[in-house]
Order: structure tokens, then sequence, then C-alpha cells
């Protein structure tokens, strides 16, 4: 599908007005929706293209600026070292419950946005994984995508590193698809066996893949970018999102409503 010109909206939060992103078809008519988390870059060319790829598919896709508190409306950090520092200090700055709210805010303007069909997923690349599974605990999610979330396992997301998210694990209702690279640094074996372990204790719904791959594999930017590896994992992710975001794959209460008796 051809898109839109990227639309941009600024969405009220309890900290603020959250600068945020919508792109979706061209076509007329009402489309799915998800809210896709960057990385601790904000914005970027590459999650641009993400968002691009993910609407030309046939979604509405919002994505904010997770932030929006603390840099100017537009900002987007430098793939570098001082782009990294800055990024990963306001990511243990921003207070939990900021990233929750914001998370609210972006889920119900999407949901009464009126080109979309209240159905709504969530995905996330890197801190922005970690911040879709906690969105997906938000009631009525669907489907959430995660690639390579950072930080679940240490519990070290946002001001005092010491979430909850681990704890939070049973609230998911959601499908999750859960993907990390092997390679990755900042999610070690040992960091990837406890999410999977809390998942499955919680008896979540979820698939996991672990590939042969750095952290960042699916940035088209950059040394660890790996193009193939990359169109397999969007190739999971929207086959979960047309899946579960149609009328196809949901509980009997929602598709088959109990007729009245006579």
């Amino acid at each position: 599908m051809t898109l839109q010109d990227a639309e941009t909206i600024d969405l009220a939060t309890p900290t603020g007005p959250m600068r945020s992103y919508i792109f979706r078809p061209q076509a007329p008519g009402r489309y799915p929706g998800i809210v896709l988390y960057s990385e601790i870059f904000q914005v970027t060319g590459p999650i641009r293209r993400t968002a691009a790829m993910l609407a030309g598919h046939g979604f509405v896709v919002l994505v904010p600026e997770i932030y929006h508190e603390y840099e100017p409306a537009g900002t987007v950090l430098a793939y570098d070292q001082a782009g990294a520092d800055r990024g990963n200090a306001l990511k243990t700055t921003k207070p939990l419950d900021a990233y929750d709210t914001d998370a609210r805010a972006a889920l119900d303007f999407l949901k009464s946005y009126a080109p979309c069909t209240g159905a709504l997923g969530v995905m996330g690349i890197c801190i922005g994984g970690h911040l879709a599974f906690r969105a997906a605990m938000n009631s009525g999610i669907r489907a959430v995508a995660c690639f390579y979330a950072t930080d679940i396992h240490k519990r070290s997301l946002g001001a005092g590193m010491n979430d909850n998210t681990l704890d939070r694990i049973p609230e998911l209702k959601a499908e999750a698809l859960m993907i990390y690279g092997r390679q990755d640094p900042h999610v070690p074996a040992e960091g990837r066996a406890k999410i999977y372990a809390a998942l499955a204790a919680a008896g979540a719904n979820f698939t996991w893949h672990e590939f042969n791959g750095a952290h960042a594999f699916m940035r088209d930017e950059g040394y660890r970018y790996d193009p193939e590896l990359a169109l397999q994992c969007y190739r999971l992710a929207l086959d979960l999102f047309r899946r579960k975001l149609g009328d196809g794959d949901q509980p009997d209460a929602l598709t088959h409503p109990t007729e009245s008796k006579h």
C-alpha cells in the first residue's frame, strides 16, 4: 500500500505534550492500530522506515517520542557515543509511571482515531521492546512484538532502576512475540532465560525466537545490521498482527456474542 505523508500530533500526557507521528495507508478505510516504540535514540530514520513498512502492510502506526519531557519536540539522538550516553541517561531519569501514562495516552488516542478500527497491538525495539511489553499489559491489547527488549531481566527501567515488569507478567493478556539475538551483550543468556521462565510460569501466550545476531541487528544503519534476519523477524511480527488484529483469532465472546433467548 502507498502511504499518506506522516502526520505529526502532540498528545496530552500528565508530564506534558508528547510529540508523536502517524503513518497510515493512503487508501480510504479503517485499519488496525500499532503503537511503535523506538530505541533510546527516539524517532530516527530507521524507526521511521519501520513504521512506514508496517503501515504499508495495512496498519495505522503511532510512534511517540519516549523522552518528550526532557528533549525539545522533534529531537533525534545520533547513533554515536554521545547519543547513546544521552539516551541511556534519560532511560533511568524518567520515572517508571511516566512511561506507563505515556502508553495509556498513545493507546487511548489510537483507539479513538477515526482511521483506526480500534483493534490494537504494540511493538518496540531495544528499550522500546520493554516499553511495548509494559504497554501490552493494558486491557484490550491483542498482540505485542518485542525486539531484543532490554532491562526486563535486570529490573532497571526508569528512575530508581527497580521496575516491576517481571512481577506484572501475569497481567499480560496479549499474545507476545519475543525476539532476541544470541550475541547481544545487553540481554545475555541468563537474562533471556529469566524472562522466558517468568513468561512460562505465568502461562503467558507467547512465542520465543533467538537468532545469531548482535544487538540492533534489525536497524538498517550500522555494521550490526543483518538484512536477512530483519526480514524474517518483520515477517513474524506482521503475521502476528494480521492474525490477532483481525477478527479471525479472537475469543468466542468477541466474535460470537451470546444470542438473546426468547
